[in-house]
């Protein structure tokens, strides 16, 4: 009996702590949401879910929602259809592939605030490098104000957020790639495979369980992505960039509205929640399934 209970007793201090840091702050987020916060963050009138129809009520709140699902619907799909192909480049056997995953990887590496604020000088509508590069190879004649405008600001941003997010997905798909045997390639091959065919019926079954990895966690990951957006325009212009994180940062430090941006968490939280928890599930049931 007691062997039976040994694996959980190793786990029991590891899962209390994570428990710890997991639990203690969603209830220290819960008690500001259900409370009127003054701008120092204290405490004072319960008043329940009045945060809650304060933040519905507000217009920019599902502007920003909505720009938030885009933001990361076009950055993790960006991500996954980029990296699959340069980590299948990356796999095969060639001279200098060693330096090349370097390479790759090494965007990794720098902070992704820092990166963000490279690509915000390379954005700048008068002096930017992208401008220059684009005027010098005679595709335009006049500069464009690459953060200034609503039309051109959020897609550079989503393009930075899947050129950042790249590193980190190739990496987990050479993970899944070297666990694939070459003896699958060479009967695929002897039975008059082509690559495509190689591809869609050994390589992509076989990846589908680290592509659900990938998946999983770069959208936890760009969901709650804040220097980005903050680096480059701060939400703007006139707040046409607001995604929730940034939103929920105006409301806490520039309106003074505690309690409101505990209930934005809150929300991004159950989101997170039950998007992991479903995806799962179906990836799970897809798996049984096959």
């Amino acid at each position: 009996m007691t062997r039976a209970f040994t694996p959980y007793i190793l786990i029991l201090p590891s899962f209390l702590l994570a428990a710890a840091i997991v639990l203690w702050p969603v209830e220290e987020i819960v008690s500001l949401a259900t409370h009127d916060v003054n701008r120092f963050g204290m405490l004072r009138d319960f008043v329940g879910l009045a945060n809650f129809r304060s933040l519905l009520a507000d217009p920019d709140f599902w502007t920003s929602l909505w720009r938030t699902l885009i933001w990361t619907a076009g950055v993790v799909l960006g991500t996954l259809i980029v990296s699959m192909p340069i980590a299948l480049i990356l796999n095969e056997d060639f001279y200098g592939r060693g330096l090349a995953r370097i390479l790759i990887m090494l965007p990794w590496a720098v902070s992704l605030a820092m990166t963000a604020v490279v690509w915000r000088w390379a954005l700048n509508g008068e002096s930017g490098m992208l401008n220059s590069a684009l005027r010098d190879l005679g595709l335009m004649d006049h500069n464009i104000q690459w953060l200034a405008q609503a039309s051109t600001a959020f897609p550079m941003q989503i393009l930075i957020g899947v050129l950042v997010s790249i590193p980190f997905t190739v990496t987990i798909f050479l993970g899944g790639l070297s666990s694939v045997p070459d003896d699958l390639y060479d009967a695929a091959a002897i039975e008059g495979a082509g690559r495509w065919d190689q591809f869609r019926l050994i390589t992509f079954p076989l990846l589908r369980p680290f592509i659900n990895i990938a998946f999983v966690l770069n959208t936890i990951y760009v969901f709650n992505s804040f220097p980005i957006i903050w680096a480059t325009t701060q939400g703007g212009p006139a707040n046409s960039t607001d995604i929730l994180v940034t939103y929920l940062y105006k409301l806490g430090f520039r309106v003074g509205r505690l309690g409101d941006a505990a209930a934005v968490s809150l929300i991004m939280f159950a989101i997170l929640l039950a998007f992991t928890i479903l995806y799962v599930r179906l990836a799970m049931r897809e798996e049984a399934a096959a």
